[in-house]
């Protein structure tokens, strides 16, 4: 935000495209921790190891999660960012090298100098709140504005920009971290003590899976996403245009000139919107891109940053589909599953060419791709719409799983 292959479809995507099973994605929903599916031995505990000193003097590390196979996520406790995301090569290729398909810095420098959110957790309340502000039980809180005058992914210094407390982990599921933060009473202006969880699990089928839970001593509101740029060809291999996209929604929220959603929800047929997965072959990135917004000024960020309403979504617990990626060069796909009732589509807009990433690789226009499952942007001005709130002995909860496959 601001901040096997063929062009029509194989069986095998169309395959994935038809299960939204929880089994297949290897976990269970309404547990705070991932689950085996099937009895395993414990994995090895990730590797840490120096990732560079923040201004106050406290050290940052890198813990890196590996199953054989050659899938490896890299995650630090700084803003508990995926750093790097490795896919290995098909297994008919045994000279093939590992594909990095993540955006990111090779320092803990390019974080610090700011970055828009590459591979972080955005709290307390991701997305836009407008003007900044919101009432609860009667009493007005004013958080930091960070985005004209709108308050965008958690505020000034957000979750993105703290250090987390890092626990390795050996699980049946996989190698995993547990991250936890501790926001205090009016943190950017929040109200209530909020204790913040993340665990980042990788599968023996290379699966990521990011569990995000939190609780408060007073209630207050709560929207944490994973905000990871994705390219399926590579981090620094041009742009996501010819990526294909499906997103399980027919309708959308359109937004003001603020990015602020209007309040109402319209429908994807018939617009650039449109990435319907019955529709074949699967809409391309590129024809939203070239559309979007109509008519804009020379030079204007081009593309989707909307919210989608899932399609089915029930306050359940249950993992539903929300979106697939593929990138025909590669035949590489990516299937986000999720138990929230949104996704939010950012197809890199806002990357300019002013920030250089691993591998020096420079980040234009629309170089990835964010799906970033959540509930819908401000919705504490929206009663009607599924709740951020949060109160003392309840457990936010969110779940999202990033399965990848040819």
């Amino acid at each position: 935000m601001n901040r096997t292959a063929c062009l029509s479809m194989p069986a095998c995507v169309l395959g994935v495209l038809a299960m939204v099973t929880v089994a297949a994605a290897g976990v269970v929903p309404g547990e705070e921790s991932p689950m085996p599916v099937k009895a395993a031995a414990d994995s090895a505990v990730p590797v840490s190891r120096p990732f560079g000193t923040l201004p106050d003097g406290r050290e940052a590390s890198l813990y890196t999660l590996s199953v054989p196979g050659g899938w490896q996520a890299t995650v630090t406790d700084y803003g508990a960012i995926l750093t790097s995301f490795l896919v290995p090569p098909d297994a008919d290729d045994p000279e093939g090298e590992p594909v990095d398909v993540v955006l990111g810095f090779d320092t803990l420098e390019g974080y610090l100098a700011g970055h828009p959110y590459f591979g972080a957790i955005c709290g307390r309340c991701a997305n836009r709140i407008a003007g900044g502000r919101f009432e609860l039980d009667g009493t007005t809180y004013r958080l930091a504005t960070n985005n004209g005058a709108n308050h965008l992914h958690g505020g000034l210094v957000g979750f993105d920009k703290q250090l987390w407390k890092a626990t390795p982990r050996s699980t049946s599921m996989g190698p995993a971290v547990e991250l936890e933060l501790v926001s205090p009473d009016g943190d950017e202006g929040y109200p209530g003590r909020l204790v913040a969880r993340v665990v980042y699990t990788l599968t023996a089928e290379g699966s990521l899976i990011v569990d995000m839970s939190a609780t408060t001593d007073a209630t207050t509101i709560v929207n944490m996403v994973h905000h990871s740029y994705w390219n399926l060809a590579g981090q620094g291999s041009g742009t996501i245009k010819d990526h294909e996209l499906a997103v399980d929604a027919d309708r959308y929220l359109p937004v003001d000139a603020g990015s602020i959603p209007t309040g109402a929800f319209a429908p994807v047929a018939g617009t650039s919107f449109d990435f319907r997965p019955e529709r074949q072959p699967l809409a391309r990135c590129r024809a939203a891109i070239e559309t979007l917004p109509p008519n804009p000024p020379p030079g204007a960020p081009r593309g989707v940053d909307h919210a989608y309403v899932l399609r089915g979504w029930q306050p359940d617990g249950e993992l539903r589909r929300a979106a697939l990626l593929r990138d025909p060069a590669s035949g590489r796909t990516l299937e986000v599953l999720t138990d929230q009732p949104s996704i939010q589509v950012y197809m890199g807009n806002f990357l300019d060419g002013t920030l250089t990433g691993k591998d020096g690789a420079v980040y234009g226009p629309n170089a990835a791709i964010c799906l970033e499952t959540q509930k819908f942007p401000d919705s504490i001005h929206h009663p009607d719409w599924p709740s951020v709130r949060l109160d003392p002995g309840q457990t936010y909860r969110h779940r999202m799983v990033h399965r990848f496959g040819r």
